[in-house]
């Protein structure tokens, strides 16, 4: 057999190389594919990481600021790099302290025992002392008839002389068989304590015999809904016409009958500091939405989180300055924490110390003038350290990973962020109005929805009472029984008297003259 050429053997050389490239190649290519799909599988691993604590984990957003900090990365403004600010620990918030017992204040039931022996020979003994214990009792709410008699009569001597009979006092409806009291505990059941009017229905049933059809109570509280609508005006004229307003939505469902299904309908709140929340019901969330809750000729400061409708809305309103939610952007940090603990901690301790601050401002009851300078020293350095750490460790993490996430959406409202250093009444969060917000998504795991569309501005009237006497810590039975048995001989002249602000004004300043008179 001839031995191969050398032209032959540099042939197969060529070969083999070509084929050693084409392997290279090939191995470059899986190289980077096994880089890709490692990527997209952590990415996926903190989503299912996410929906589970979202699912089964705790809704608190606990940190520990002795925790490991950020490796010393960020110079504080103003130092040479390499040396670093040691930051403070702002230490544990102050928990107030519950106290549980028996008020002094309550009426007291109170029964007398004596021995037998006592009882069966009074005079051979002598009273020396008291032994004294206490229980807390409660009496649930009981029905009674209300009866109106009014009496007939006739002047006497009087040939032919009609009866005469006292008028019959105004009413909330005429024919209505609900008093005030019932009609201020559905009211309250369904608004304050959850309860589906089915599940009212069962409890007037079983604990009391009193049948009351569920769609009584439906009618009487949409009835009771319009009656309360002037009041709801003048609190959401009293919240618009400011120049700051804090905005939020909740989707909630309600039905279609027609299309046989239950689609998002959405609960729009407006807010202020200080004052009320306004609910406002919507079937959509566009910005739409917006131009239609705020005044054509708003012009002022908006705060909210950073749902792209409001967004739309402040392009179109260049006199709207809008202000961000500090809350939302720790939110998405905390989030962050399992991807990078390091960067997650440093993000969070730096919020942490700006929360102190204002703490520190409310402890004070600090004005506008003294929560701006106090910020301004205080809070916009940590601020700009934080900015900093956040450019630089933009490049380290995947657009689409927790912390890219965290990063991207606090850079991209960054400016709004800094709103509150220079206006001291701003807020440096909205957690108020999600805190009135907060009981319409207890409420709608119960009642699920809230019946048609047009029920929904009827919530939003009633949700806008109920939470305004929450902020007023005023009993809401105590004061819608008061202003339902009110509101029939109540004028337009009158009704301002009766909004939960001035009616709780006129309950606290009566109080001390009933005192003194006893």
């Amino acid at each position: 057999m001839a031995e191969p050429t050398i032209r032959e053997l540099l042939k197969k050389l060529e070969e083999r190389d070509a084929v050693i490239a084409e392997l290279r190649v090939e191995i470059t290519h899986l190289r980077s594919e096994n880089a890709r799909l490692r990527a997209e599988n952590m990415l996926l691993r903190q989503k299912v990481d996410k929906l589970s604590r979202m699912i089964y984990g705790t809704k608190s957003e606990p940190f520990n600021p002795n925790q490991p900090d950020f490796f010393q990365l960020v110079p504080a403004t103003g130092q040479e790099a390499g040396t670093f600010q040691e930051k403070p620990n702002p230490g544990r918030r102050e928990k107030t302290r519950r106290t549980s017992g028996i008020p002094e204040n309550l009426p007291v039931d109170e029964t007398i025992i004596d021995p037998l022996e006592v009882q069966a020979e009074p005079e051979a003994y002598k009273h020396i002392g008291d032994e004294i214990s206490e229980q807390l009792d409660y009496t649930p709410g009981a029905f009674r008839k209300v009866r109106t008699v009014r009496r007939k009569y006739v002047r006497k001597n009087t040939v032919d002389a009609k009866p005469v009979i006292a008028p019959l006092p105004p009413k909330l409806q005429d024919g209505c068989m609900a008093a005030p009291g019932l009609l201020a505990s559905i009211v309250v059941g369904r608004y304050v304590d959850h309860l589906p009017f089915y599940r009212q229905e069962s409890i007037f049933k079983t604990r009391h015999g009193i049948f009351i059809p569920r769609q009584n109570m439906v009618r009487w509280v949409d009835m009771i809904a319009d009656r309360l609508e002037p009041i709801y005006k003048i609190l959401q004229d009293g919240v618009l016409g400011g120049d700051y307003i804090q905005m939020d939505e909740t989707p909630v469902r309600y039905l279609d009958p027609g299309a046989g299904k239950a689609p998002l309908g959405y609960m729009w709140v407006t807010s202020r500091p200080g004052g009320d929340a306004i609910f406002h019901w919507e079937t959509s969330r566009s910005t739409h939405c917006v131009k239609k809750i705020l005044p054509k000729d708003f012009a002022g400061i908006l705060q909210t989180d950073a749902y792209a409708a409001y967004g739309s809305y402040a392009k179109e309103h260049p006199e709207v300055v809008m202000a961000g939610c500090l809350a939302h952007a720790r939110r998405k940090f905390y989030e962050a924490r399992d991807q990078n603990l390091a960067f997650g901690n440093f993000m969070l301790s730096h919020i942490g110390e700006l929360y102190h601050v204002e703490r520190s401002l409310r402890k004070r009851r600090a004005g506008p003038a003294l929560r701006k300078a106090e910020r301004n020293s205080a809070s916009r350095p940590i601020l700009a350290r934080m900015e900093k750490a956040l450019k630089i460790m933009t490049p380290k993490f995947l657009p689409q990973s927790n912390a890219g996430r965290a990063i991207r959406y606090a850079l991209s409202i960054w400016d709004s962020l800094l709103v509150y250093l220079d206006e001291g009444r701003v807020e440096v969060d909205n957690n108020l109005i999600e805190n009135a917000v907060r009981p319409t998504a207890v409420g709608k795991k119960n009642w699920l929805f809230i019946g048609a569309a047009e029920a929904g501005k009827k919530t939003a009237i009633l949700y806008t009472i109920v939470e305004s006497c929450r902020r007023l810590g005023i009993d809401p039975y105590a004061y819608l029984h008061d202003v339902l048995t009110r509101l029939p001989s109540t004028t337009n002249h009158t009704i301002a008297a009766l909004t939960p602000e001035n009616w709780a004004k006129a309950l606290f300043s009566a109080k001390p003259r009933q005192a003194a008179a006893a």
